[in-house]
């Protein structure tokens, strides 16, 4: 049995990395397959999340584009289609501010194909990212006439007035913490959440230490009756756990495991939606173990981005 306090790690060092780099990097979260990765083997996991349709993993990776259209009838049209997963600011009446996931764009494809911006988008994004549109590729290979687009950098992004940079920058955010508080965690909308899986993931594997880990409660002093009461139970849970690995599945042995054992959960979501968890999740009659870790974050991301979280 192995006892950790709980933390994060803000994900900035991969907005600095390819889009299937950032999504191998999340999504072996769920598999804790971190060691998998190397130089050759982002582009096998993208396409091997698109071919079985895991597609919260292509959540885990936006890009915001500039469109620029000749008149004004094409961005009428978008609006009317009212594409759903997309931050969209009109910058004059006839070029638009676009900030979407490749899940978002992917659907957008899918749903909307005769839109003149959509077909725009998806070649601009197909040119570069062809693997990213595997079975809906677009009947047209020209951009339609009008139209342009342009990818604007993530430095350009963060210079954008206050409120249009909280809709559209987005950060990752990995929390280290017990199953209690990712169950209240993925209850925020919108966001996009990978998780460390207990239905594939074989604690008594030597990645694992051969151990269950479990987060330290922040209710118990370590010196209290109640903590040992607490620990004894963990052990004991560990021991059913292993026992049942012997004969069972993870699946099927990871339902004695209690709330308290560590999970790993990436929350990724633009600055507006962090303000908004914050604002709830800080507040003194929140959950402690949730003001645990969101407490430092919310310091963290003011030091950073004063403009926003002041």
């Amino acid at each position: 049995m192995h006892i950790i306090e709980p933390h994060f790690i803000i994900l900035d060092e991969l907005d600095q990395q390819s889009l299937p780099v950032r999504i191998e990097f999340c999504g072996r979260i769920c598999y804790k397959s971190e060691n998998r990765i190397n130089s050759d083997s982002a582009l096998p996991f993208v396409r091997n999340m698109i071919e079985h349709g895991h597609n919260s993993v292509l959540e885990m990776a936006v890009v915001t584009l500039v469109v620029s259209c000749s008149t004004s009838n094409p961005v009428q049209d978008l609006f009317f289609c009212q594409p759903k997963f997309l931050h969209i600011d009109q910058l004059t009446p006839r070029q638009l501010l676009i900030t979407g996931s490749i899940r978002a764009f992917r659907e957008m494809l899918l749903f909307y194909p005769d839109n003149n911006i959509t077909q725009a988008i998806a070649l601009f994004l197909a040119r570069r990212h062809p693997y990213f549109f595997s079975g809906i590729e677009s009947d047209t290979q020209l951009p339609p006439p009008g139209i342009s687009v342009e990818k604007m950098p993530l430095a350009e992004v963060e210079q954008l007035a206050p409120r249009q940079c909280a809709r559209h920058r987005h950060l990752a955010v990995k929390f280290i913490v017990s199953r209690a508080v990712t169950h209240e965690l993925v209850r925020h909308r919108p966001c996009a959440f990978l998780q460390e899986s207990q239905r594939y993931c074989r604690y008594s594997a030597d990645k694992f230490g051969n151990e269950v880990t479990f987060i330290k409660p922040i209710f118990f002093d370590e010196q209290s009756k109640e903590y040992t009461i607490w620990k004894q139970s963990m052990a004991e849970m560990e021991q059913q756990y292993l026992r049942l690995l012997q004969t069972s599945t993870p699946q099927a042995a990871r339902t004695v495991l209690p709330n308290s054992c560590k999970t790993e959960i990436i929350t990724y979501a633009n600055l507006m939606q962090w303000q908004h968890i914050l604002m709830l999740r800080t507040a003194k009659n929140a959950e402690p173990s949730m003001r645990e870790v969101m407490i430092p974050l919310q310091q963290e991301l003011r030091s950073r981005y004063p403009a926003i979280f002041s």
